[in-house]
C-alpha cells in the first residue's frame, strides 16, 4: 500500500468517526462570533464583579469601605471583622449557616421527590382532572412567592407550627416549577414501552418508580434539587414572618438583623455574607456536571 493510499484511508476513517457538524451556512459569521464573545465577556464581568467586590470588602473596616477603591485591598482587617462577626452574633453565626443548610437540604430533598412524583404521574398517567391539575401548576408559576407568605403564616399559626423548622421547610418544599420540570423530563426520558414491559413482568407502580424512573430522571433530580435548594437558601420574607427565635434563624435573616443595627460593622457584615454563600458555591461546583446534563435533557424533545 502506497503512502498516498494510507493517507487517504486515514482521512476517510477520521471523517467517518468525526461527529456530525452543522453545515457552514448554519455557522455564525465572524461578526456574530465577535458579538457573542463580547456578550459573554460582559456577562462574566457582570456576575463575577460583585463576588470580587464582596471578597475585598470583607477585609476592610468601615472607614476603608467608603474611602478606598472598592475593587482593591486596603488595610487588612479580616481577623478583626471575623471577631466582630462572632461577637455581634453571640457566636451563633455558624449555627445560622447550619440552619440554612438544614432548611435548604430538607426542602430540596422532600420537594424534589414530590415534584418528580407529581411530574411523572401527570406525564405518564391518564386520570380525571389532569388538565385542571396542569393548569393549577401553571398558575402557581405565575404567583409571586411574597403574595402567598402572609396566608401561609396565618395557616401555620393556626396549626401551631410558627417558630418551628417546619414553618420554613414545608412551604419551601412546594415547587410548581419543580413539578413543571418533572413533567418535561418524564415525558422525554421515561419510555412508555419500558414501563409497560415492567408491568408485564409483574412490577408494581411503586417499584417501577423507585427502581426505574428515578434512575432515568437522575439529571432532572439534580436540576430540581438545585432550584429548590437555592430558592430556600435565598428566601428572606418567609423566615422573617415564620421564625422569631435566634436559634432557628437562617443566615439571611441573621445578617439582616446585623445590618439593620444602628451602627453596623459593615466589614463584618460583608464577611458574613461571603461565608454564608460558600456552601452554595461548593454545591454548584460539585453538581454542575449533573446540572448541565439535566438542562440539556429537558431542552430537546424526542
Amino acid at each position: 500500500m502506497s503512502v498516498s493510499t494510507m493517507i487517504q484511508t486515514a482521512k476517510r476513517r477520521a471523517k467517518e468517526s468525526a461527529p456530525d457538524l452543522p453545515p457552514k451556512s448554519a455557522l455564525p459569521g465572524p461578526f456574530a462570533r465577535v458579538v457573542g464573545i463580547v456578550v459573554l465577556v460582559v456577562a462574566t464581568v457582570y456576575f463575577l464583579a460583585p463576588v470580587l467586590w464582596l471578597v475585598i470588602a470583607s477585609t476592610k473596616n468601615n472607614r476603608d469601605l467608603t474611602s478606598t477603591f472598592g475593587f482593591w485591598f486596603a488595610e487588612w482587617n479580616l481577623p478583626a471583622n471575623y471577631e466582630s462577626l462572632m461577637v455581634w452574633t453571640q457566636g451563633m453565626f455558624w449555627q445560622w449557616v447550619g440552619n440554612s443548610i438544614f432548611y435548604s437540604l430538607s426542602a430540596g430533598v422532600i420537594g424534589t421527590l414530590f415534584a418528580v412524583m407529581a411530574g411523572y404521574a401527570i406525564a405518564k398517567f391518564v386520570f380525571p382532572g389532569k388538565t385542571i391539575a396542569v393548569g393549577v401548576i401553571m398558575a402557581g408559576l405565575l404567583l409571586p412567592v411574597a403574595l402567598l407568605t402572609v396566608p401561609l403564616y396565618l395557616e401555620f399559626h393556626t396549626l401551631g407550627l410558627v417558630d418551628t423548622p417546619w414553618a420554613i421547610i414545608i412551604p419551601s418544599a412546594v415547587s410548581p416549577f419543580g413539578v413543571f420540570l418533572g413533567i418535561v423530563y418524564a415525558q422525554d426520558a421515561v419510555p412508555t414501552e419500558l414501563l409497560e414491559a415492567a408491568r408485564i413482568d409483574g412490577a408494581g407502580e411503586v417499584r417501577i418508580f423507585f427502581t426505574i424512573v428515578l434512575r432515568l430522571l437522575a439529571p432532572a433530580l439534580v436540576t430540581i434539587f438545585l432550584f429548590i435548594f437555592v430558592a430556600t437558601w435565598n428566601n428572606f420574607l418567609l423566615p422573617l414572618l415564620m421564625v422569631s427565635s435566634p436559634e432557628l434563624k437562617p443566615v439571611t435573616l441573621g445578617l439582616f438583623g446585623m445590618i439593620s443595627y444602628f451602627s453596623p460593622d459593615k466589614g463584618a457584615v460583608m464577611l458574613g455574607a461571603l461565608l454564608g454563600v460558600i456552601p452554595l458555591i461548593i454545591l454548584f461546583f460539585s453538581l454542575q456536571r449533573f446540572l448541565r446534563s439535566g438542562l440539556a435533557a429537558g431542552a430537546v424533545k424526542g
